[in-house]
């Protein structure tokens, strides 16, 4: 075929855009990113990671053309240009960043090495600094080193240096180059539609694509195990996850886009030896889960990549036996990685840091050090669970407090069981129903109403037949089974009758708390190592925090989120598109980095693996792209007439972020 090979540094290629040496093909789409994936390329450049070729084709007969878009004005080509089939948003992006563009404002936090689109916060806090400023035509880097340094003392001018004189670098990375001659333009069409038809895979799906080129049979290795535990009730044990799983055992940490290079360097014996764990692992993991914690269905589980540490710890522990300290030190980590939201966010990281824990000489202190938590006692209060709901991990600690007091079903009697089917099949019911409590004029708000505290776990049947009575008529209604004082406390549901009717509802909620926050300590405390020092007591971070959203929808007109953020006293509330949110979930899907206008700023929203990650007011708010795909499904299903749309002026948040986890949202 003929092609040339070439390599072109970043300076050359934005000065042959300049010079319009390189130009674009009519058959180029317009240019489609936004900051975040801009940020990512020049973030990508800066630590040397790899950023694909680039695909020219070379004609003598000029095709139509389309400007490329640089905001600049480019000067008549000297020579022969090229013409961009493969690249032009990177290359558009590059030009845009080393010229100043308005809409490419890219800074970098010199302390912290990270990149980003430039905003309110960034640009008062001087450890940011514009790319432009670092590899700009002009940039001098002695005035800005002085600077950053005497507005942060604590960085050291060398190192500031070091770190600009690296960003500055960024212009003579090179390129590779693939250039197309002697091709008609009907067939140029045909290899540009194929070059860029191709759907983004997902780390996960390219995981396996490469394991399955490189490790024959892997697919039906994966199938079949997944059928295994499916019929132990452990349907999340799917491909998707075994992958994670192999893979991490293999590689010594989560997922990643470059994962699949260092997979295909692994020998037959790794693989097999890393398949061997992860079978053996889970082997011991999921009894003990089962059978100890009387977690008898996957579904349960708030965080299935909590799971992974833990197959490789037991997958590699010697054939010696399990003691009770061990085993239960290992459900301790289990249940606070999962309460502390251990992997809603930075899960390749934290991966990187729990899987080689979990091969140490004493995994379980090891694992629990990371989580920090270490020597301490984890005490939950009602504080904690103000504003929990379903999505919660507390939601799952409340089930599993219910399931170990015996709680019995308010209609068969039987215990409320994970893997009933039919009309028994389990279904949180509100104890207080939402139909009195809606419009009630205690106005209370949607999480009120939902809050964990509110929740019992009862069949379907149960359910149907309290429907929207009551607690002041069903838990006195003669017709069997009449719920006893003993019945009620097995589900930590408080027997004073003055807190039975909506006007108390926010006591109801208050006494509840109480005795579920007691059970859940009381509970945690079963598997707390008895190695750990009682005296200090951890808290959780995002006690007395709540994130809400209300969708207001029409057929009209676009669909406004309007979010209510709580973060100890502060109070926040801002507004952004239901279908920008959708774009950029959909964007995350298939592998992009993009932007959300909220409250009037633009922020940046981040992709790794799975986990999207979003700023919203004082949160990072952070979950799976399935996570977020059900929290928009739930906002359709609750939208409100886009006429009742409060307006709220647009207040950008200034100060740090948390995280917090999507599924805790409202």
């Amino acid at each position: 075929m003929p092609v040339e090979k070439a390599e072109h540094v970043v300076q050359t290629l934005v000065e042959q855009i300049s010079n319009e040496e390189i130009k674009l093909p009519e058959i180029q789409r317009g240019y489609v990113w936004k900051p975040t994936q801009v940020a990512k390329l020049i973030e990508s450049l800066y630590r040397g990671y790899p950023t694909g070729s680039l695909l020219f084709w070379r004609t003598a007969e000029e095709p139509a053309t389309r400007k490329i878009q640089t905001g600049v004005e480019p000067a008549k080509p000297a020579v022969q240009p090229l013409f961009l089939l493969d690249g032009q948003q990177r290359l558009t992006s590059l030009h845009r960043v080393l010229n100043d563009h308005p809409e490419a404002q890219i800074v970098f936090n010199v302390e912290t090495e990270v990149f980003q689109n430039q905003s309110a916060t960034t640009a008062k806090d001087p450890r940011w600094i514009k790319v432009y400023e670092v590899a700009g035509p002009d940039a001098r880097h002695y005035p800005l080193v002085m600077r950053i340094h005497e507005a942060v003392p604590s960085l050291e001018p060398d190192l500031i240096a070091e770190r600009l004189g690296h960003l500055a670098a960024i212009r003579n990375r090179a390129f590779h180059l693939e250039i197309l001659t002697k091709f008609p333009y009907d067939e140029i069409a045909q290899i540009f539609v194929r070059v860029n038809s191709g759907r983004p895979l997902k780390t996960s799906d390219l995981a396996l694509a490469t394991l399955s080129a490189r490790w024959t049979g892997t697919l039906q290795k994966l199938e079949d195990e997944t059928d295994h535990w499916a019929k132990q009730y452990y349907q999340d044990l799917d491909v998707t996850f075994l992958t994670r799983a192999l893979t991490g055992t293999v590689l010594g940490r989560g997922l990643s886009t470059w994962s699949h290079g260092r997979l295909i360097a692994a020998s037959d014996g790794e693989l097999e030896k890393g398949w061997a764990t992860v079978q053996r692992g889970l082997r011991h993991l999921i009894p003990l889960l089962q059978e100890n914690l009387r977690v008898s269905n996957s579904n349960l589980i708030p965080s299935h990549v909590a799971l992974l540490p833990l197959i490789v710890l037991l997958g590699e522990h010697p054939d010696t036996g399990l003691d009770a300290e061990t085993a239960n030190g290992i459900i301790y980590w289990f249940l606070l990685a999962n309460l502390r939201n251990r992997y809603s966010g930075s899960t390749d990281t934290r991966l990187g840091q729990d899987i080689p824990a979990a091969r140490g000489p004493e995994p379980v202190k090891q694992l629990l050090s990371n989580l920090g938590v270490n020597g301490a006692h984890f005490e939950v209060t009602p504080q904690d669970l103000i504003g929990r709901t379903v999505g919660s991990p507390y939601f799952f600690l409340s089930f599993l407090v219910a399931k170990n007091a015996g709680a019995r079903d308010w209609w068969y009697s039987t215990e409320i069981s994970a893997t009933a089917e039919a009309g028994q099949k389990l279904e949180y019911h509100h104890i207080h129903p939402q139909a009195t409590l809606r419009n009630h004029r205690n106005d209370y708000s949607k999480t009120e109403i939902n809050d964990l505290a509110n929740l019992a776990f009862i069949s379907a049947k149960a359910n149907r037949k309290i429907s929207d009575r009551s607690p002041g008529e069903y838990f006195v209604d003669p017709k069997p089974p009449l719920l006893t004082k003993e019945e009620l406390a097995a589900h930590f549901v408080p027997y004073d009758e003055s807190l039975r009717h909506a006007d108390a509802y926010r006591d109801f909620l208050s006494a509840r708390r109480v005795l579920l926050a007691r059970a859940m300590t009381e509970l945690l405390d079963r598997f707390r190592p008895a190695w750990m020092d009682e005296t200090t007591v951890v808290s959780d971070p995002l006690a007395g925090c709540s994130l809400e959203f209300t969708l207001y929808q029409s057929s009209w007109g676009a669909g406004r989120i309007v979010v209510n953020a709580r973060r100890e006293d502060d109070e926040w509330s801002g507004t952004f598109g239901f279908a920008d949110l959708e774009s950029v979930i959909e964007a995350a899907n298939g592998g992009l980095d993009s932007d959300l206008e909220i409250a009037g700023e633009t922020v940046p929203m981040r992709t790794e693996s799975d986990t999207v990650t979003i700023p919203i007011g004082p949160f990072l708010a952070s979950g799976t792209i399935d996570a977020w795909r059900k929290t928009l499904e739930r906002e359709k299903a609750d939208a409100q007439p886009l006429s009742r749309c409060p307006v709220i002026e647009p207040r950008p948040w200034e100060g740090e972020r948390i995280l917090f986890p999507v599924t805790s949202i409202e």
